[in-house]
């Protein structure tokens, strides 16, 4: 059968959450990442209002700050943006067990044999559109194509609350006038090599052919944009495809040396970090801290673990370790992060057969924790450690 392939990508997703929770804001450019006051920090998402004065992602909030001075300002609340998360790929079960997520706010999902159920692609797409906004208040754009790579382009086609469907016999017609921009693996460093030899849409790259491109790129690189200029066609919906890591990062509100405010956020993104993991049944093995510097010098260590660990206390432990190995040298420390890579599905069964008494009490205490939190908030309940410490936090 022809593969039908959908591309969901929420639109503005934290600031669209932030919008649905205060409708005093909705219409209004939200920002969320840091507040202006702070003077450091940088954006995590912008509203299309805020986007309109300039404002995006990973910009400095005190750029945000001067192009939209009149923004809304705000914290993100992760949290909750989980939560609205889990209830939209709760949806997206609904029409498919294919499913691979890419982000907490975008996924792929192959519905080549759904259709005999629910419709054909752009039928499946509209259906999964409208439970999402009755679900959650929110849009979202969909791109439907027979691959990955042409409903990840169309659902960027007619954002936000777009819909776009690319038809087998329309794909090149579609395809061959963007630029090579849109190209996977095309980037800030491949985009020059590719325009000093002539091109500069996807279009041209088909009609050069896979033998010129081979000899002028290399047959790995030549293969790879041969195979875009043609679709992209026969990449598959992995449904078993995990992150690759999790981390948790915090900017302090003045550059520090103070040892015990340090130990006491690396704490906090230790705990945020093994919630994570648990909330979606993944352990790691590789522990890594990250440290920014005064001057933006940034330094990161990593410890490989006999066993993988959800357990947040473990991944402290492991990365206070590195952090005291850390090349100080009387420098004050602007931010500090801890994440886990090599992440892998494993039953909290296995895991149990080698734990000693200690370990065990700490799931268990890990485990209650989880599940105030879950139904209470994230502030219901918290270490008396971190809590002095809140103030000192962006």
């Amino acid at each position: 059968m022809e593969p039908v392939i959908i591309h969901i990508d929420m639109d503005a997703f934290f600031a669209a959450v932030e919008q649905h929770d205060h409708p005093e804001w909705r219409g209004k450019p939200v920002i969320v990442g840091a507040l202006p006051k702070d003077g450091r920090g940088v954006v995590s998402a912008a509203s299309y209002e805020a986007r309109a004065y300039g404002v995006h992602s990973a910009m400095p909030i005190t750029e945000a700050y001067r192009r939209c001075p009149h923004g809304i300002f705000t914290h993100g609340h992760f949290h909750r943006y989980h939560e609205i998360s889990d209830a939209i790929h709760a949806i997206f079960y609904t029409y498919t067990p294919l499913v691979q997520s890419i982000s907490i706010d975008e996924a792929f999902l192959d519905v080549t044999h759904s259709r005999m159920l629910f419709g054909n692609g752009e039928q499946i797409g509209r259906k999964i559109k409208s439970a999402i906004k009755n679900t959650t208040g929110l849009t979202a754009s969909v791109g439907i194509a027979p691959s990955k790579f042409l409903a990840k382009r169309a659902s960027e086609f007619k954002k936000p609350d777009g819909l776009y469907n690319v038809a087998t016999d329309h794909i090149f017609t579609f395809l061959h006038p963007l630029p090579i921009s849109e190209l996977w693996g095309v980037g800030p460093k491949t985009e020059p090599l590719l325009q000093d030899q002539g091109y500069s849409t996807i279009g041209q790259l088909y009609s050069a052919g896979e033998k010129t491109l081979c000899a002028q790129f290399g047959k790995r690189l030549g293969m790879h944009l041969w195979w875009l200029a043609n679709g992209g066609l026969g990449g598959t919906v992995n449904p078993d495809e995990t992150a690759k890591s999790i981390s948790h990062e915090t900017t302090f509100l003045t550059d520090t040396d103070d040892k015990e405010l340090m130990h006491s956020r690396l704490l906090w993104c230790a705990d945020r970090v093994g919630r994570r993991l648990r909330q979606y049944t993944l352990r790691g093995k590789t522990i890594q801290i990250k440290i920014r510097f005064t001057g933006f010098a940034t330094y990161t260590r990593a410890e490989t673990l006999n066993e993988p660990t959800d357990s947040s206390d473990c991944i402290y432990r492991s990365a206070l370790r590195l952090i005291q190995k850390a090349p100080a040298r009387g420098r004050k420390v602007r931010l500090i992060g801890v994440g886990v890579h090599g992440l892998s599905a494993e039953t909290e069964k296995q895991l149990m057969l080698f734990t000693n008494n200690r370990t065990k009490k700490i799931r268990t205490i890990e485990s209650t924790v989880d599940a105030i939190q879950k139904r209470f908030g994230s502030k219901s309940i918290a270490r008396a450690r971190l809590i002095k410490t809140d103030s000192q936090l962006k």
